[in-house]
């Protein structure tokens, strides 16, 4: 082909599908040997760089003179040898309509085609029924630039190709957000549709509430339709957003509703009109925080005064709480784990690694070594790879006391979101000042600073009145409200009394900062703007406890209290607005609010509307967060879920704690459990009490009367329901007559009454069952802990308890007192007996215990037969258990040999997790090598297993081979090499006795 002559945009179009023969490598490897000649005959041109070719001759064309074009498109026409030619072609000339028309009759260029060549046809097209005749369009290309062109040939004929697109789903979240966004330039109901069904997808959520927008009209009616589709609404539906879209565009559908069909116009209605709205309340029956707050009016800038030169005390200590230096102690990681060591002086010489390494693994000497010869190295330790510094660097802490204190300086402020815990004993100037900085600054310490705040405030106010009078800048304003947090936590005289102490100039500089108004001093220095989502007209009306209700415009101020207020620290006006509201209303509000944010998708920055709950919920509220609570680790929102049990802390009611207790106990996700279980602790400490005590006084009793029994009325009869002694149901009619269930209404019945009696009973039932597993479980746990309770916590928890008081019925007590000690089952009377069934009285001085049938000894036969003379079945076994104990060589040693070599089915030792065994950390390929058992502080006993567990798939591997059965200071591989300094003989019996039956139980009947 001649191409002398053609203008350049020709000679660059004809150029494209020369036949050059032009070599290419063939292999996988760049010294593969085999070439072959090749020809650009065999490209589609759907390549990246072979489309960018083409779309820059395109746009030369498009820019060319008539004569160019034309002398272009002839050239080209003897280019079209092939059906890949012909598209190719057809793509550089678009207005060749003809060309057009032959891709759209043949069938070669109508099949199944890579997506390369559909880009190339779709952005050719010139009629929407031609894009009917391309069926596969799987992996059509999401660039905005070729949704464009294929609109401008096609217009919403490709709406139904994007929706597939959008459906499939498994592209980058950036190709979602792109697909969304065109769909939104659709004025069609298919766009919108496709956008509402996937409404619940944080990449299409915004493109969705944009079409709202930018099509009002059609929202309100396809938002409607899908609200009458439902028959209930998930808390995020798509159709949760129709509430909104009313009071968005009020006018609008008030003028359109109408033009609604009737099924419409009965879900819009409601919503537009709700029944019973109460007025709003005056303005004089309100506090000023809701009618005029400091945010509304320019706030006081009184001129600081600067007094330089001053500095803090270099007094330095560190206050251990109550237990809390043992605790850090004990705790252990990879890095504390104790080397073999014969003689300390030739390991500190020849250690392989520096005792001052930039990581972690000098730890053990550390903790281990000779204190004398390590203490002086601290001052040269700085790892700056500080994974797993948090449990590492505690017993560092703990044994050197205010010696690891630079190390921690050092250490911390690397990590402060995860390591700032480990300065919350320490009192020191630079630690009040990391305090003062990381509370203000970041968002991940705030707590923990709060904390130290809490705990050290009145040592820490001297600490900082340097700062918060020197020079302005961040240092200044971080002791400033780091000043006003202390003031607020322990009252103003002891920031002014800190103050005193640097002179006059100070003390008036620090009066003038506490003088300012609490309500505009607790302000951030810039307020939040407050989201669509929480508008007023979104949330139902919040009534005020004089009557009426709160208008819009306070209702706003409401939710600016809300937003600026911390967890932990609410807003200092906020409990004055909460005393002027009805608390149920409030509660009603608050979780109203909580569901506008999951619908919006829970934005992190918007998460006041979750800790709201904690500050206007109520018993209600409690039972509509907790099964959130449990759901969102499985949906990928653990830190929700954690910050959920914040809220229930905050609540602290002893439904909210009940609540708290059953996460702990029954959740299957680990870290929230543990979770949990920490904020028990902590709520039973602001109480004086031990999470185990506070545990014992949640057991609910669901209003039953003292006997276990309620009243069930069913309006024309009544029903006793009760529990036996194995807390089964039973009930009983007027005449006294036992039935086996509770009868369903019958046509006497009140036809209101009745059936919410019923549904009472059936609830009723459920909750007993969840409550006596929990309970059994507490008290087996009890027995073998050796827990002991006082004389008048055992009568009033256990014995006075409608429900406990039948599990109580079915053991076997011990009482201890003056030396004595004495066993005792409780009758049926609620009095005590002793084995020989004389009557017991039990002293008020007395400790209480349940006893392990080792602690019995020859009196568990005797106890067995007054246990089988009245029939009494335990709940647990306790008289029945069986008792095991070591051999003289096993109790010398660390391993139990007579359990090693064995092959147990997998089932069977995940079957230990109910025994309070726990399965190793996945290790290579998400294997779980070894499960062990926590026996005391720095002591398990673990089983390597030949195989593992694979997490996930636990059926891979159906058989374990028992390898090593041994103790150690804590779970990991075994190591013939690694000493081994536990003992079995360290064991009580009780414990030695229940692994040996764990041990037991699971070779039983297996082959070694």
């Amino acid at each position: 082909m001649r191409l002398h002559g053609l203008p350049f945009a020709a000679r660059a179009a004809v150029e494209l599908f020369m036949i050059r023969p032009h070599y290419m490598q063939r292999g996988t490897h760049r010294y593969d040997a085999w070439l072959g000649a090749g020809f650009a005959a065999d490209e589609t041109m759907s390549g990246h760089y072979g489309r960018i070719a083409a779309d820059r001759v395109r746009a030369l064309l498009a820019a060319a003179d008539d004569a160019t074009y034309r002398a272009t498109v002839d050239a080209l026409s003897a280019c079209r040898t092939d059906p890949h030619r012909e598209i190719v072609t057809a793509y550089l000339a678009p207005s060749e309509s003809g060309w057009v028309a032959e891709l759209c009759a043949g069938p070669e260029t109508t099949g199944k085609l890579d997506s390369g060549l559909l880009s190339l046809i779709f952005c050719t097209l010139d009629a929407p029924e031609q894009a009917a005749l391309y069926p596969h369009t799987v992996g059509f290309d999401r660039s905005p630039a070729v949704i464009a062109t294929a609109a401008e040939g096609i217009g919403t004929a490709i709406v139904p190709l994007l929706a597939k697109e959008l459906e499939r789903g498994h592209f980058y979240a950036d190709g979602m957000k792109k697909l969304a966004a065109a769909l939104v330039e659709f004025p069609t109901d298919d766009a919108f549709a496709a956008l509402l069904a996937h409404a619940d997808d944080k990449q299409v959520r915004p493109a969705l509430l944009d079409a709202m927008d930018r099509f009002p009209a059609r929202a309100l009616r396809l938002l409607a339709a899908d609200a009458r589709d439902r028959a209930e609404l998930p808390a995020a539906s798509a159709s949760g957003l129709l509430r909104a879209h009313i009071a968005r565009h009020r006018p609008l559908v008030e003028r359109l509703l109408p033009t609604l069909d009737d099924e419409l116009a009965a879900v819009v209605d409601p919503l537009l009109n709700p029944a019973g709205r109460l007025a709003d309340a005056p303005a004089d029956a309100l506090p000023a925080v809701l009618t005029a707050p400091p945010w509304t009016r320019e706030r006081t800038t009184a001129r600081p005064l600067t007094v330089t030169g001053l500095t803090p005390d270099e007094g330095k200590a560190v206050l251990w709480a109550t237990g809390e230096r043992e605790e850090w102690a004990a705790t252990t990681s990879w890095y504390t784990r104790r080397e073999a060591v014969d003689d300390w002086d030739r390991t500190l010489d020849s250690l392989r690694y520096g005792l001052d390494a930039s990581d972690l693994r000098p730890a053990w000497v550390y903790v281990h070594g000779p204190m004398e010869r390590v203490a002086p190295l601290l001052a040269s330790w700085d790892p700056t790879e500080v994974w797993e510094a948090a449990d590492t660097l505690k017993p560092v802490a703990a044994r050197f006391g205010l010696g690891a204190l630079p190390l921690l300086l050092r250490v911390v402020p690397r990590r402060p979101s995860s390591l700032a815990p480990l300065l919350l004993p320490y009192v020191d100037a630079r630690v009040a000042r990391h305090m003062a900085d990381w509370a203000v600054r970041l968002k991940s310490t705030a707590a923990v600073a709060r904390s130290w705040f809490e705990r050290h405030g009145v040592r820490a106010a001297p600490l900082l009145v340097p700062d918060a009078v020197g020079r302005a800048g961040a240092a200044r304003r971080a002791a400033e409200q780091a000043l006003l947090l202390i003031a607020g936590l322990h009252g103003d005289a002891v920031v002014s009394e800190a103050a005193e102490g640097y002179g006059g100039k100070a003390a008036a500089a620090v009066a003038r900062l506490l003088a300012a108004d609490p309500l505009e001093r607790a302000l951030p220095t810039t307020m939040p703007e407050l989201p669509q989502w929480a508008g007023p007209a979104l949330l139902p009306q919040l009534a005020v406890a004089s009557g009426g209700a709160l208008p819009a415009e306070s209702v706003r101020h409401l939710l600016t209290m809300l937003a600026v207020s911390a967890p932990g620290e609410p807003y200092p006006g906020l409990a004055e607005a909460v005393r002027a509201v009805d608390a149920a209303s409030a509660a009603e509000f608050a979780w109203a609010l909580f569901e506008q944010w999951r619908a919006a998708l829970m934005p992190a920055k918007e998460n006041w509307a979750l800790h709201a709950l904690g500050l206007l919920g109520d018993d209600g509220t409690v039972h509509r967060l907790a099964p959130v609570i449990r759901a969102w680790p499985g949906e990928n929102a653990h830190h929700r879920a954690v910050e959920g049990l914040d809220v229930l802390a905050a609540i602290g009611s002893d439904a909210a704690l009940l609540q708290l207790h059953t996460i702990a106990q029954r959740v299957r996700f680990k870290a929230l459990k543990a979770r949990a279980t920490e904020k028990i602790a902590e709520v039973a400490a602001g109480l004086g009490l031990t999470g185990e005590q506070l545990s014992d006084r949640l057991v609910p009793d669901l209003g039953l009367d003292a006997d276990g029994s309620t009243v069930v009325d069913y309006g024309s009869r009544t029903f006793t329901v009760g529990f036996d002694a194995q807390l089964r149901p039973y009930v009983r009619d007027g005449d006294g007559k036992l039935r086996k269930d509770l009868p369903k209404p019958g046509v006497r019945d009140d036809a209101e009454l009745a059936p919410a009696e019923r549904k009472r009973f059936s609830a009723l039932k459920k909750e007993v069952r969840a409550i006596a597993s929990d309970q059994v479980h507490r008290l087996e746990t009890a027995m073998l802990t050796d827990r002991s309770w006082t004389a008048r916590e055992f009568t009033e928890l256990f014995v006075g308890h409608p429900l406990v008081g039948h599990l109580a019925r079915r053991l076997v007590w011990l009482s201890e007192a003056d030396g004595a000690t004495t066993a005792f089952r409780v009758t049926e009377g609620g009095g005590f007996a002793d084995v020989a069934d004389e009557a017991f009285v039990l002293s008020e001085w007395a400790t209480v215990r349940l006893p392990h049938p080792l602690r019995l000894g020859e009196a568990v036969a005797r106890w067995s037969e007054v246990f089988a003379t009245y029939a009494i079945v335990q709940p647990f076994p306790q008289l029945g258990r069986p008792v095991y104990a070591l051999t003289e060589a096993e109790a010398a040693g660390h391993r139990l040999s007579r359990f090693e070599g064995f092959k147990v089915p997998t089932g069977k030792v995940l079957g230990l997790e109910r025994h309070g065994w726990q399965r190793g950390n996945p290790e290579d390929n998400g294997v779980e090598r070894w499960i062990s058992k926590r026996l005391g502080d720095g002591c398990h006993l673990v089983i390597a297993l030949g195989g593992g567990i694979a997490v996930g798939a636990v059926d891979i591997y159906p058989e374990q081979t028992l390898e090593t059965v041994w103790l150690d200071v804590e779970p990991d591989d075994y190591w013939h090499s690694r000493r081994h300094d536990l003992r079995f003989d360290a064991l009580d019996a009780v414990t030695a006795s229940e692994l040996l039956a764990d041990l037991t139980a699971l070779t039983e009947d297996a082959a070694s």
